[in-house]
C-alpha cells in the first residue's frame, strides 16, 4: 500500500531504481546491451504489474547526447585508414540496408498493420535509441518502435552466437565502449563534455535529424577524426545514460496489456528473420565477390548493434576495424536517410498515387 501511495517523484526514483538493478542482472546474466535492455525489460514488468512507476523524462534530454558522443567516438583515424580496403562492402550497403528496411517494413505495415510511420520506423535498420527519437518525432508509436529495435538486437545476436557456435564475452558490457573515468585527463572531458553540450545547438542549427544525437555525433566524430581526443566518454556516463532511457523506455508501457506487448515482440521476431536472410544474401554475395570470410562478411552486414557485433568480431578472431567500420556506417546512413526518405515517401502517399491503408 505504501508503494502505491508514492508520489511522482518518487515513482521515477522507484523506476530508476527497478531499471539499474535490472541492468545490473542482465550484464550478470551476459544479455546484450544489458544496461538499456535490462531496465527497458525490468519497468515493462513493472508498467504490466501496475507498480508506482513513471519514466524520468526530464533526464532524457540530458543524457541522449552523452549517446552520440560514444557513436561518435567511434570514428577513429584507424579505422578510416582501412576503409578503402573494403570498397565493395561500402558499395553495397546502400542497396542492402534498402532492401532490408523493405522487408522489415512489409512485416510490419502488412502483417502486423502498424500504421505507415510506425512501421517505416520500426523496420529502420539503425539504432534504438535514433529511431525511437526520430519516429516519435514524426509521431510515431513509440512503444512499438522500441519493442521492435529491442527485439531485433536480441534476436541478431542469439542467431549468430548459435551459427557460429561461439559465446559473447560481454564481461565488461557496454563499458567496453567507454572509458574508465580515471584514465580521461582534463582536456579529454572538456572536450568530450563540450562535444556533448555544443552538439545539440550545432545540430539545430545545422537542422541535422534527431540533433539531440546527432550534433554531439557528429562533433565528438570530428574531434576523434582530428586526434584532439582518442578516448571515449567515461564508461559510468555511458551506463547511466542507457539506463535513464531503458528506464524511459519501459515505462511508456504503463496501461498496454501483455498481449499486446507479446504481438509487437512476434512481429519484431518475423521482421529480424527477414533482415537476418537479406544480410546472409548480401554476405554471400560479398564473399563471393572478395573472397572475404563469409562470417566476416555477416558480421559486417548483420543488423545488430555496433559494439555488440564488435564484441563478436573480436571473440571470433575477426577484423573488428571492418565490422566497427561498417557499421558505423550504417548507422550513420540510416540516421540521416530515415527522415528525407520519410518525408518524401509521405508526400508521395499524400498525392493520391498510392494512399495507406486506414488503421483500424
Amino acid at each position: 500500500m505504501y508503494l502505491r501511495g508514492l508520489v511522482p517523484g518518487r515513482r521515477a526514483v522507484f523506476a530508476l531504481a527497478i531499471g539499474a538493478l535490472s541492468g545490473w542482472l542482465a550484464a550478470l546474466a551476459g544479455m546484450p546491451l544489458p544496461w538499456m535492455l535490462g531496465p527497458m525489460i525490468g519497468n515493462t514488468l513493472a508498467a504490466i504489474l501496475s507498480l508506482p512507476v513513471r519514466g524520468p523524462d526530464r533526464l532524457r534530454p540530458l543524457v541522449i547526447p552523452v549517446i552520440g558522443v560514444m557513436l561518435g567516438s567511434a570514428m577513429t583515424p584507424e579505422m578510416l585508414d582501412a576503409a578503402p580496403r573494403y570498397m565493395a562492402s561500402f558499395a553495397l550497403l546502400v542497396p542492402f540496408l534498402g532492401l532490408t528496411a523493405l522487408a522489415s517494413y512489409a512485416v510490419y505495415r502488412r502483417i502486423g498493420r502498424y500504421d505507415p510511420v510506425t512501421a517505416f520506423f520500426s523496420a529502420m535498420p539503425g539504432g534504438l535509441n535514433d529511431m525511437l527519437i526520430l519516429g516519435g518525432a514524426a509521431g510515431g508509436n513509440e512503444k512499438r518502435i522500441a519493442l521492435a529495435h529491442a527485439a531485433r538486437v536480441l534476436l541478431v545476436i542469439l542467431f549468430v552466437v548459435l551459427f557460429y557456435g561461439t559465446a559473447l564475452d560481454v564481461s565488461s558490457g557496454e563499458v567496453a565502449r567507454g572509458t574508465a573515468a580515471s584514465a580521461l585527463t582534463a582536456r579529454d572531458w572538456a572536450l568530450l563534455g563540450a562535444a556533448a553540450v555544443a552538439g545539440v545547438p550545432l545540430g539545430k542549427i545545422l537542422r541535422l535529424p534527431a540533433p539531440q544525437i546527432t550534433g554531439p555525433m557528429a562533433l565528438s566524430g570530428a574531434l576523434h577524426l582530428a586526434g584532439l581526443v582518442t578516448v571515449a566518454p567515461p564508461g559510468f556516463l555511458i551506463i547511466v545514460a542507457q539506463v535513464v532511457i531503458g528506464t524511459v523506455i519501459g515505462c511508456r508501457f504503463i496501461g498496454v496489456s501483455a498481449a499486446q506487448i507479446g504481438r509487437d515482440l512476434s512481429l519484431g521476431a518475423v521482421s529480424s528473420v527477414a533482415m537476418i536472410a537479406v544480410a546472409v544474401a548480401f554476405a554471400a554475395a560479398l564473399t563471393a565477390i572478395t573472397g572475404l570470410p563469409l562470417s566476416l562478411s555477416f558480421l559486417g552486414y548483420s543488423p545488430g548493434g555496433l559494439t555488440e557485433m564488435s564484441l563478436l568480431a573480436l571473440a571470433m578472431g575477426q577484423d573488428v576495424a571492418y565490422v566497427s567500420v561498417l557499421h558505423l556506417v550504417r548507422i550513420m546512413l540510416v540516421i540521416f536517410a530515415a527522415q528525407p526518405v520519410f518525408k518524401a515517401t509521405r508526400r508521395r502517399d499524400q498525392t493520391g498515387t498510392n494512399p495507406p491503408r486506414s488503421e483500424s
